[in-house]
This record gives structure tokens, sequence and C-alpha cells, in this order.
């Protein structure tokens, strides 16, 4: 056979690895899903895939397995990019066994992902598989064991997104969940430990696919999933806007666009948007779009924990990480899932060079014995321990409340943010002028003839005296006190002025958070 001959015969094989079954693929379609390769020619620029280990198949030595030996062995595997940036993937193919993982499989993605954590690009899983391959026992296990290590050795060092596009069950379902983001599909997407069979038959509960690990559960219930959409193609367009807000690892910033809003541009709507009154609520998405370029953002975990938000955005074409409470939704108390929320936002800004902008408007931590009870002095800490560790650029604005503990936690200047800048319809004390009365005048309020004039009269004294916009300036815990209407350009200088921010932590294997 020549050489020519052999081409020829490549060509072939190749041919009908792309092409793959037709009445597979059709199935695919049926359910409204789209092939492996769809998905990726999807999220890569166009013709910029490459794929690695397209003739892999298994060993035959799985149970059963002998007569059918696909090549791919249901995963491809490659690289290619997103607006130019290279970007490594893997997307099971649920047309070849289910997407079921086997040790062929288990090991193309072994190799994809070494690969990116050597070249320092981002990993993008594009999941829609069965689980373990059954008929290859421990070896599938195993397998999979490799890609949890493999997760967790690059946690930190580049972008990991998992996109779920299908079912993904048992401990399939870790490696997602070690990753910095989970992207679902509503209604094609589904992931759990144990499927609705097992819960049925050890707790005798009736519960769908999608009702136990659907999208929306996971957006808005588990805080599993951070991002859900409708359909495939508009999930893959917001992977790819996700990845341009993002570095290729941590030795990188992310990337600059250059602005087309003026750095020094006003905000006088924040005059009237923010109520003086720090009972009254507002809507804070909308004093983070009046302060970010053109107002645009990518909000993460939108639906879970909304007391706070956590965003990516744009300030004089620098990428920002943005915390703020949020008002409208518990008066932005900080509770158990809300700084949990916060705190992973927060790591995952520092350990991917992203400077923190953390906006304050909270009455504390939520009170309750349910609370207390769930631990959320443990949960606290971990949005304390975040704030402490990060070592990139950080400025605080305080724009109305900021009480007690939830003050300090909110990256205030005794944890370590870089600038703290004021409204100066900022109120920062212990607690509240009413609660604080109470407590420190409780004998002279009770004493006097007229005990609730008495209180309103040092309900006003305390909060004169303790709680006046420049108390805090006049201690150099607060920076300046500013205009609400220059607080983005207040911002955009203080980031500039701390881009070349150096800061190093002790010598350590690493801290002990409280997980």
């Amino acid at each position: 056979m020549t050489m020519h001959d052999r081409v020829s015969e490549l060509a072939l094989i190749r041919d009908e690895v792309l092409q793959g079954v037709p009445r597979a693929t059709q199935a695919q379609h049926d359910k409204g899903k789209l092939t492996a390769r769809e998905r990726l020619a999807l999220l890569f620029d166009e013709g910029s895939f490459t794929e690695i280990e397209q003739l892999r198949r298994h060993r035959a030595g799985g149970f059963g397995l002998e007569a059918n030996r696909p090549h791919t062995d249901g995963v491809v595997t490659g690289w290619g990019t997103v607006e130019g940036r290279t970007v490594f993937a893997f997307a099971h193919d649920f047309r070849i066994f289910g997407g079921a993982l086997g040790e062929a499989h288990a090991t193309k993605i072994h190799k994809v992902m070494d690969l990116a954590i050597a070249a320092g690009a981002p990993l993008v899983s594009l999941n829609d598989g069965a689980g373990a391959r059954i008929q290859e026992g421990v070896s599938a296990l195993a397998g999979y064991g490799g890609i949890f290590q493999r997760n967790t050795r690059a946690s930190g060092v580049i972008p990991q997104i998992s996109v779920m596009l299908g079912p993904c069950a048992g401990g399939a379902a870790y490696s997602p969940a070690l990753t910095d983001f989970v992207f679902m599909v509503r209604d094609t997407s589904q992931m759990f430990i144990t499927g609705p069979d097992v819960v049925r038959a050890v707790t005798g509960e009736e519960i769908t696919h999608n009702g136990l690990g659907g999208a929306d559960v996971h957006a808005e219930t588990s805080g599993v999933a951070h991002f859900a959409y409708d359909d495939e193609e508009t999930c893959l367009a917001e992977v790819r806007y996700l990845l341009s807000l993002l570095p290729a690892n941590n030795r990188e910033m992310p990337p600059a666009t250059r602005p087309r809003d003026p750095a020094d541009r006003r905000c006088e709507r924040l005059l009237e948007l923010v109520p003086p009154d720090g009972s009254r609520p507002y809507d804070m998405h909308e004093v983070i779009a009046e302060l970010v370029d053109d107002g645009e953002y990518m909000e993460v975990h939108e639906r879970w924990a909304t007391s706070v938000i956590t965003v990516l955005a744009r300030l004089d074409g620098q990428v920002v990480g943005v915390v703020a409470n949020q008002p409208l939704s518990f008066a932005g108390v900080l509770d158990i899932h809300s700084s949990e929320k916060a705190a992973r936002f927060v790591q995952m800004c520092d350990a991917f060079n992203i400077p923190l902008v953390t906006l304050v408007d909270v009455p504390g931590f939520l009170p309750g014995v349910e609370q207390e009870h769930g631990g959320i002095i443990r949960h606290g800490a971990k949005l304390l321990y975040a704030y402490c560790n990060a070592t990139v650029p950080r400025v605080q604005v305080i724009l109305r409340k900021a009480y007690g503990g939830a003050y300090i936690v909110m990256d205030s200047r005794s944890i370590g943010t870089d600038l703290s800048l004021a409204w100066p319809t900022n109120e920062i004390a212990v607690m509240g002028a009413e609660g604080a009365a109470n407590v420190v005048f409780r004998r002279q309020i009770q004493a006097a003839e007229d005990p609730e004039a008495t209180r309103e009269q040092l309900v006003k004294e305390y909060r004169s005296e303790l709680m006046h916009p420049y108390y805090a300036a006049e201690r150099g815990l607060v920076d300046d006190v500013i205009d609400p209407a220059d607080t983005r350009s207040a911002l955009v200088r203080a980031l500039s002025m701390l881009r070349a921010k150096h800061a190093s932590l002790p010598s350590r294997k690493h801290g002990n958070p409280p997980l």
C-alpha cells in the first residue's frame, strides 16, 4: 500500500469519526441537544479547534465491549482560540456509550488537562455523560480520581469552567464542583449524586430529574450552578464572554480593552437613585450599572443568596470584581449563603489578579436561631478570611449603613482594604442609633418621666456624636468622603494607582480557612 493509499485510508477514518452515526446524531437532536462537535464549534473561533487523540479507542478489556470500539471513545479533546486567545476543552459525546467514562476516555481528559496546565490556558469542559462506564469497573472510577486530582492542581492556576449540557450523576458531579464556574442549560442538564430512583428507594420521596438537580434548582437553591440559560447557544456565547473577562492563568492580568466610557464621567443619577434614609430600599444593580463601563456587567450567582451581588465588569477598560450588598433583598444583610457566595467570589478574583470593589450598605448579619445553628459564625468567617487573604487591589465604598461585624467583614480598612471611600450618607457604627440608645441608655430611658421622648432625644444625640458622616474619616478609617456623582472617577483613579500593587503573604504551605 502506497503513502497515498495510507493517506486516503486515514481521510476515510477521519470522515467517519467526524460524521458519526446518523441515527445517534438524530437522537441527540431529538432531545433538543447539540452534538459534541457542534458545541465545540460554537465555543471556539471558527476553524480554530485542533483535536487530539481522535483515533483513540478502548482496549477491549471491558465486559461486553469487545465488539464495540468506536474512535474517540466518547470524548472529543483539544484546543482552539476564543477571541484569539488559547483555550483547551473536552466535550463528552453522548452518541458514543452515552458519554460514559472509561479508561481510554479518562486518559484523553487527563492529557488535555495536563496540556492546559502546562500551557497556562483556561480549560472548558462540556459535560453530557452517563457517569462511569459500568463495563470497565474500577478502571473507570480511577479515571475520575485522576480528573479530580488535576482539577485541584489547576485550581487558582488556570480558569476552569464546567458547562453542563446533559446528565452528570454520581462521582462525575464532583469535577464541576471543583471548578471555578458552572454553567447549566434548563431542561436538558441535571446534576446529582444520587438520582430520583435511589432517592425514592431510600427515602420514599418522589421527584423528577429536573426537580432534584436541574438548572434552576442549582442556580437558585443549592448554589452549585453560577449561571443558568434556556438554550445551549446562549449558554456557550456567555462562556465566551466570561473567558473575555478572565486572564489565561494566575501569572497574567485580565485582558484590558480600549474604553469608550469616559473615566471621569459623573454619575449624577446616583444622587437620586440611593435614598439618604437608610431604611428605604433601592436596587444596587442600578448603582453598579451607573459605575461600570457602559453599564455592562456579568453577574455571578445571580439567583442564589441574593442579599449580596457579585459581578465581573470593567472600569476604564480594566476588569474588576464587584461585591455589593443588595438592599432589595433582606435589606442587604449577610447570612450563611451570602457570606459563602461572596467569599468564593473574592477568592476567585484574588486567584486571577482581578481587583476588588466592595459597595457597602449592610445592616449586619441576619439574626435567628436557624442562622446560629446553621453556623453563621463559621460561614461569615469564610468571607472575612477571603478578604484578609486577598492581595489584589481592594477599594471599599460605603454608601449608607455599615453596622457591626458586617462592616468589618465587608472589606474595611481594619482588614486590609487599600482605600476606603464613603458617601456623605454613610453611617458606620456598632449598630443603628435606635438599638444603640436602647442598650447604652436603657436605665436613663426607663427612669425618665417621658421615656419615649427621652429615647428619641438620646437617639439624636448618639447619631450626631458617633454616626455622623465624618466620624470615621476623622479617625482615619475612611480615606475620603466623596460626592456620589464622583464615585466612578474616584474608583478609576484609585485602581489605576494600585495597578502595580505588590503584596505577599507569610511563608506557609497554605492557610486553614473555616471550610
